[in-house]
Order: C-alpha cells, then sequence, then structure tokens
C-alpha cells in the first residue's frame, strides 16, 4: 500500500469521515431527504465496512427538514426558530439515517457538538472516547452541530470544519467532502473559463492556494470554498487526508472509488505521527509521573502502555486528558502523554495491578495510566 498518507485511493482509508450538505441531503423546497440518494451512500458505505474501513459521518440538513415540519416562515430564520427547526429536524434526520443503514444491518448513534466540544480538554475526551467506542462495536457514527442549544459564540457555523475537527479528534487518516463542485480550481469556474483544476494539494496550504478560494462564503456553493480550505488545514495539521469531490451521483463514495473528479489535500505525515508531535511538542505538561525500571524497558523495548503497576509517584494536580511528563528514577524524562486519570485518582492506584483498580476507586477505569497511543517515549 505505500504510506497512505500520499495515497489518492479512498480505498485505502482505514477510518473515513464523511461530511454530506445541506444540499444533497435535503430537498430545500419540500424540506424532505433526498431518500434514494441517501440509500446509495448507504451501500457504499456498508461496502466499505465490510472490507474493513471504520466510516463516520458528519451531517448537516436539520434546519431545513425541521423548518417545513413546523411550518415556519421562508427565508431568514431567527435563532430561536433555527434551533426550534434543528431540534425536529434531528430526529427525523437520524430515524432516514437509520432506516437506510439499518437496512445494511448497520447501527447508527447520533452524537450532537458545539465548538466548545472541541476546545474544552474534558469534553473533547469525552467524546473521542465515545467515537472510538461506537467504531469499535461496529456502529457508524452520525454528527451534527449542536443547533438547538448553541450561540453564536460556541458554533462552528459549517460542518466543513466540524467534520475536520472530528477528523483530528479520532485520528482519521481520510476526510471526504461531498460538495456541489467537484475540487478546487485557480478561480471560481463559473466565472472564470481559464480557471485551472487543481488535483493535489501537498503538505501545506500556502497563501496562494486559500486566494484560490476566494474571500467570501457564497464563493463555488452554499459551504463556501473558504470553510472547506479551512477544514484542509485542520485535517493536515493532522495528519489526515482531505479530499473535495462532486456529492450528487448516486453512490458517491463508489464514485470516487472509481475515480471521479476531485481534489486531494495530502499530509506530510501520519495521524499518528501528527499526534504524537502535538502530545511531545504542542501541549504544556500539567503534572509529572514518576516510573520504576521495570516499566522503562516496558515503555522503551516493548512500546507497552504505561500501567498503574510501574508507577512510583504522581506529582501536581490535573485533570484526566491532561498532558504529564514521564521520569525515571533518578528525575530522567522517559516521555510525554495525555493521563487516563485525574491526579487524585492516579495517587489512589500508583503502584496497583489494573485488575485492583475497580476496587480502589469504586468504578471500572482504564486499565493503562496512559495508553501507547497517547505516549511519546524517548528512545
Amino acid at each position: 500500500m505505500g504510506d497512505l498518507f500520499k495515497s489518492t485511493k479512498v480505498t485505502d482509508a482505514k477510518r473515513i469521515v464523511i461530511k454530506i450538505g445541506s444540499a444533497l441531503l435535503v430537498d430545500e423546497k419540500h424540506g424532505t431527504v433526498h431518500r434514494k440518494w441517501l440509500e446509495t451512500l448507504a451501500k457504499d458505505i456498508a461496502t466499505a465496512k465490510a472490507r474493513g474501513q471504520e466510516v463516520v459521518i458528519v451531517t448537516s440538513g436539520a434546519i431545513a427538514v425541521g423548518r417545513r415540519h413546523l411550518d415556519l416562515p421562508k427565508g431568514s430564520l431567527r435563532l430561536d426558530e433555527k434551533q426550534a427547526a434543528a431540534a425536529c429536524g434531528n430526529i427525523r434526520l437520524a430515524h432516514a439515517y437509520q432506516e437506510v443503514l439499518g437496512h445494511h444491518q448497520m447501527s447508527v448513534a447520533q452524537i450532537l457538538v458545539t465548538l466548545e466540544d472541541s476546545e474544552n480538554r474534558r469534553r473533547y475526551i469525552n467524546a473521542r472516547n465515545t467515537i472510538e467506542t461506537l467504531l469499535k462495536v461496529g456502529a457508524v457514527p452520525l454528527i451534527n452541530e449542536n443547533d438547538s442549544i448553541a450561540t453564536d459564540e460556541i458554533r462552528f457555523g459549517d460542518n466543513d470544519r466540524l467534520a475536520a475537527r472530528v477528523a483530528a479528534m479520532i485520528s482519521a487518516d481520510t476526510l471526504v467532502l461531498f460538495s456541489d463542485i467537484d475540487g478546487l480550481y485557480t478561480a471560481d469556474p463559473s466565472k472564470d473559463k481559464n480557471a485551472e483544476f487543481i488535483d493535489v494539494v501537498e503538505a501545506f496550504i500556502s497563501p496562494s492556494i486559500e486566494a484560490m478560494a476566494g474571500g467570501s462564503a457564497s464563493d463555488f456553493g452554499s459551504g463556501g470554498m473558504m470553510t472547506k480550505i479551512a477544514a484542509a488545514k485542520i485535517a493536515l495539521n493532522a495528519g489526515c487526508r482531505m479530499v473535495i469531490t462532486k456529492g450528487n451521483p448516486l453512490h458517491p463514495l463508489k464514485a470516487l472509488e472509481d475515480g471521479a473528479k476531485c481534489t486531494w489535500f495530502l499530509p506530510d505525515a501520519t495521524p499518528k505521527k501528527a499526534r504524537k508531535q502535538w502530545i511531545s511538542g504542542s501541549l504544556k505538561p500539567m503534572g509529572e509521573v514518576i516510573v520504576d525500571a521495570g516499566a522503562i524497558t516496558a515503555l522503551k523495548t516493548e512500546k507497552s502502555s504505561l500501567l498503574p503497576i510501574g508507577v512510583k509517584e504522581v506529582i501536581g494536580d490535573f485533570m484526566r486528558g491532561e498532558a504529564v511528563i514521564v521520569k525515571g528514577p533518578e528525575g530522567e524524562e522517559i516521555g510525554r502523554g495525555l493521563i487516563a486519570y485525574g491526579s487524585e485518582d492516579a495517587r489512589k492506584i500508583v503502584g496497583l495491578k489494573s485488575s485492583e483498580i475497580k476496587e480502589k476507586l469504586g468504578y471500572m477505569g482504564r486499565d493503562e495510566m496512559i495508553h501507547r497511543d497517547h505516549l511519546v517515549v524517548e528512545l
């Protein structure tokens, strides 16, 4: 397969986030779901899952669906009307997804998030753990912005960036943005006949690429190419490939697999490597964990997780999910990681076997103090 993050084949993906825009999903005039289109997407997702790929859906359309059923006026809606429409529409959207995916024996689990949920550390961890667990048991997470409670200051405002944040949160390797345009051009092709198509953007988003996107959210369709470029920045920083392609055809994921016109944005690192770089260099450590010689050997030679039995002391006050420095008995830095327990509980389980954690804390916590996926060890 080679380096996945340099591949332009969606079939190479291991974990895919698919973003579906409102215009693709909902008949704006009647406020109904494009059922036939959604059924073909469901079949594509079933095919992807059958070959071992994990799929997460980020969907728009709740307001468009809900406003018709609440008989709200045409034109712009007030914030409270949008929130009411979203509350109504989310139920109908989730039901539609459950029906079409359920036909292929797939379960759907809805998660509604706000911008705050991706920026608040504890909420971020809870959301990540929930999605990870759903994927582990074979469900398809269905994610949308929580428009019913989100005010302007805690909103993403568009699902392109929401999808990119979700992809980064769960270390997805591929983000698919189904759009009403087939990719990135040097200018708006509807206005400039000399606009050239860009099939691949590598490593980072340059000022010239941003200039191609234009400066208005109305450019290149309802989502706006600017929001897609902003999503690409988030995805690439997380080591996630992103692709923009037309979502209008039936079986849109299969069309992409079969070579549909698209623009790929390729990172210069894998999601795992990007996450490790973020842990080791971007996060401020909030405490320290002192480990014994046996733990050092396990971490360095066996690339194991850090278990409580190998911990001698916990220093500092921190919350679950925050960054800590792992040190050896002589005070030497061994690595850095995201700890699975707050400092108070971490101190209680120092030196314990994983099987003893529940009895000590009164609840079933994680076996690891720091899981190897969240740990960067100095070799």
